[in-house]
């Protein structure tokens, strides 16, 4: 008789789940093995999809993983967001015109937020730098600006798109009124 559980639920969709865990906790292949006292390999094989695990491996890497065993066995569906002009968390920088909606956080494992910026003259925003490895790239939708690293920033228009090392000190300065642009920002 076969040890294994899964007769009747594929092992891809075991796979997905071990993959979006792990990667949702931050921690490595290594570590997530090491704590359910399973082999590197063994979970390696099962995240490609390979193998017939047993009950108590998927046990284990439950506990691992601070998971309900269901959590392994549901199929994720894609969802759609959609975030309405004006709606959405908001963050507004102190002594500068400097508005800031996030319109998408980063999923675990993955380093990218997505922003939509509203900004007006005056003060500029002076960013310092981020962690090391930190890039980010800014589209002007409306308006004008300048931005990028503080010592050589570039104006930018309607449609200028810039990208520069956010590991270092950086600006953006509404040079209109109600001024937008789009800003990723990610971390290496």
């Amino acid at each position: 008789m076969n040890s294994g559980v899964f007769m009747t639920q594929p092992i891809s969709i075991i796979a997905k789940s071990l993959v979006r865990e792990r990667l949702r906790t931050g921690l490595s292949l290594a570590e997530i093995a090491r704590r359910a006292g399973i082999a590197k390999s063994t979970l390696s094989q099962l995240e490609a999809g390979n193998g017939n695990p047993s009950l108590e491996t998927l046990w284990a890497l439950c506990v691992a993983l601070d998971i309900p065993f269901a959590r392994l066995l549901e199929p994720q569906k894609p969802t759609t967001q959609v975030i309405r002009r004006g709606e959405g968390t908001k963050v507004t920088a102190e002594g500068a015109n400097y508005q800031a909606i996030l319109l998408a956080a980063c999923p675990p494992g993955a380093r990218r937020d997505i922003y939509l910026l509203f900004t007006q003259p005056g003060a500029d925003r002076i960013s310092n730098p981020h962690p090391t490895g930190s890039v980010e790239h800014i589209i002007v939708t409306q308006g004008r600006a300048l931005v990028g690293l503080t010592e050589a920033p570039e104006e930018l228009g309607e449609g200028d798109y810039i990208c520069y090392p956010a590991d270092r000190e950086h600006i953006f300065k509404a040079l209109e009124a109600d001024t937008q642009a789009i800003l990723v920002a990610e971390q290496n």
